[in-house]
């Protein structure tokens, strides 16, 4: 009886493609023995919309510390082959925290004329009536509408043109009277109505923002 019963399951690993080990195989002689799936790997950008934080700030009046604090973009040109980076110069801001996110408000000024890439002959055309056209619209501004745990909508305004935009905060570090914040945002030149040179530059620009603001005193 044994026997027949050990016959039985011989025939049944050959049928179902099963070596002299027990290992199940393909029909091919040649194919090694099937393994446990290995765990997937994720190439997701997760921590751009990770929130980190190492504490809430206090709640009060925060000014933005304008040396420490800068606006750095990415965009392309020449057909979109090339890498084009660059910054803009904060001039001044607030952060009035509240102790509910949604209570709690955003305000800079930038100034337009900072636009600068580290090529001259780029930046000056930039700045120019075709562009930005610093001269008319010297400050770009942002205002916000919506604080959340993790984005700040508002209201950007350049070259003369209001557009709701997001800010996504992906890290957040505060200390007693200080804060800083990085944020990201992806804008569309030509919905501020800068459409000159369209295919050569670039359409859309990268914002990554960091922020550091220090608590007023008289808010304290």
């Amino acid at each position: 009886m044994a026997d027949e019963t050990i016959g039985r399951v011989r025939t049944l690993r050959k049928l179902h493609g099963a070596d002299s080990s027990g290992h199940f195989v393909g029909p091919e002689t040649d194919r090694s023995p099937c393994r446990a799936a290995s765990r997937l790997s994720c190439n997701c950008p997760m921590t751009a919309n990770q929130k980190h934080s190492t504490g809430a700030p206090l709640p009060g009046r925060y000014e933005i510390d304008t040396s420490r604090s800068v606006i750095t973009f990415a965009g392309r040109h020449l057909f979109g082959l090339l890498p084009v980076r660059g910054s803009f110069r904060i001039r001044n801001g607030t952060v009035d925290v509240a102790a509910e996110a949604p209570g709690s408000a955003v305000r800079v000024e930038v100034d337009a004329e900072s636009f600068h890439t580290g090529n001259e002959r780029r930046d000056t055309d930039v700045r120019s009536a075709r562009f930005l056209d610093t001269g008319r619209f010297p400050l770009l501004s942002f205002e916000s509408e919506l604080v959340g745990e993790t984005t700040v909508t508002g209201a950007l305004t350049a070259c003369g043109t209001t557009r709701r935009i997001v800010l996504s905060v992906g890290e957040l570090d505060a200390l007693r009277d200080t804060f800083t914040a990085r944020a990201t945002a992806r804008v569309d030149r030509t919905e501020f109505g800068v459409t000159a040179a369209r295919g050569l530059a670039g359409r859309h620009l990268n914002l990554m923002l960091e922020i550091r603001a220090v608590r007023e005193t008289t808010h304290a």
